[in-house]
């Protein structure tokens, strides 16, 4: 079942010809800091491209329940900061429903404020480890108490007096250094995370652009990344890029189906986020960058993905993980159709995103002809080339929007159709997403 509802049995069969434009939504990552960030600055932050899927629309909610005014006035959101330190105490549970990231950076964000917040959201989310987050977030004073193995729902104390924090990451995660970086804000002197392997860097960028002092340096050590607490962020006028992590549905579609080319406009390219686009490039894919500039400081391009039948397997660079960490489930999809094996070392954290992705993939691709191998952080598909994809199975998308939306993919090259048992979860990331591949000629639909 849907975490919104009744559970959506949705069907992919062979496709030919996808073409046009596809206008996917904004980058989830920056949506979520742009109103975590604007609720913490002093005055009114309008942001426009927003992504309105479910789990930033719980992030929203959550900024109005700390006291920020958010609110959206035709095409732009307006929120009305209540500056660092200013939460006032929540007067219900937070609800982030399926997000991870939303859950993660607002802990953050309030853990050095001395008020409680109690969090929860849907059956995914509540299995999900916390520890990675509230472990830093207790070097600074908070303190939570949540179910057994640091699970929702949890309540966070925030530290009546935060002490600035020196931490390194033990697992490269975008969430937890921007979690810990948000908690800095209003800690006295200088918070310090160190990053063997970098992750996406959407928090510091936007921490500079409010007007935060970030300092940013490279050393034997690893990246660290030095925020001076207590500034007074100022507000801004932010236009969100276009998801690379939706886009990447889209565009691998385009690679599997046969007589396809599809233009991807105003995709956000940071170097942090765009591994998966050159990893299909290294596998022989049709892709290429059109009219690259740069817009709020990130790196934008229009994306050409047409079909390409001569892709073939490839190993992956470990190091490559945390620049495509979400991609790898679609990334499988198109392996599929690759001559050769496809290795992803490296890949422990796709254990314990919304699902366990590996296993996830894993069976699902199996049950519809490929070969995959794994292990703990690494798994293996032997493609078996354009056009000898079997499929025929139904898989269990495990209430997971990037697994139901991998496979609905893969429905679009395979001899026989993909059914999902639920693709309700595609809403918290990608409303738009049945839509805008039928409208590109895909055979998508709901219906068993």
């Amino acid at each position: 079942m849907s975490s919104h509802g009744e559970a959506i049995p949705m069907i992919a069969r062979r496709s030919q010809g996808l073409r046009g434009e596809a206008h996917v939504p904004g980058d989830k990552s920056i949506s979520h800091r742009s109103l975590i960030l604007g609720a913490m600055a002093v005055g009114e932050t309008k942001v426009t491209g927003l992504l309105e899927g479910q789990d930033v629309l719980d992030t929203a909610k959550a900024m109005r329940a700390f006291g920020a005014e958010v609110e959206k006035r035709g095409d732009t959101w307006h929120v009305q900061g209540v500056g660092v330190g200013g939460f006032s105490e929540p007067g219900q549970v937070i609800d982030c429903g399926n997000s991870g990231t939303g859950v993660r950076l607002i802990m953050g964000a309030m853990a050095t404020t001395p008020i409680a917040a109690t969090f929860t959201g849907d059956a995914s989310l509540n299995k999900r480890p916390m520890a990675r987050v509230t472990d830093p977030l207790a070097l600074f004073g908070a303190q939570a108490h949540g179910r057994s193995g640091g699970r929702l729902p949890m309540t966070i104390l925030g530290a009546r007096d935060p002490l600035p924090v020196r931490y390194a990451t033990p697992v490269p995660s975008a969430q937890v250094k921007s979690a810990v970086l948000l908690a800095g804000l209003n800690a006295p002197g200088q918070t310090v995370v160190i990053e063997r392997e970098a992750t996406r860097d959407h928090s510091e960028r936007m921490l500079t652009g409010f007007g935060a002092e970030v300092v940013t340096e490279d050393t034997p050590e690893g990246r660290v990344i030095t925020l001076t607490g207590r500034p007074e962020l100022k507000p801004q006028v932010i236009v969100v890029p276009r998801d690379p992590s939706s886009a990447a549905f889209p565009v691998c579609a385009a690679l599997i189906t046969e007589g396809s080319d599809v233009l991807v406009p105003n995709i956000g390219l940071n170097p942090t986020r765009a591994g998966l686009f050159f990893t299909l490039q290294e596998m022989g894919a049709d892709l290429t960058f059109e009219n690259p500039r740069e817009e709020g400081g990130e790196p934008v391009a229009d994306l050409r993905a047409r079909f390409s039948p001569d892709l073939k397997g490839i190993e992956v660079p470990p190091e490559r993980a945390a620049s495509m960490i979400d991609e790898y489930p679609v990334l499988s999809v198109v392996a599929a159709f690759a001559e050769g094996r496809t290795h992803m070392p490296g890949v422990r954290e796709l254990r314990v995103k919304e699902s366990d992705r590996i296993d996830a993939m894993a069976r699902g691709l199996r049950a519809n002809g490929v070969e995959v191998d794994e292990g703990e952080d690494w798994w293996t598909v032997t493609g078996r080339g354009h056009g000898n994809v079997p499929g025929g199975a139904e898989v269990q998308s495990h209430l997971d929007h990037r697994i139901a939306m991998s496979f609905l993919v893969m429905g679009l090259g395979t001899t026989e159709p993909v059914w999902v048992d639920d693709g309700g979860p595609i809403a918290t990331s990608f409303p738009v997403f049945e839509p805008l591949m039928t409208g590109l000629g895909a055979d998508i639909a709901r219906g068993a």
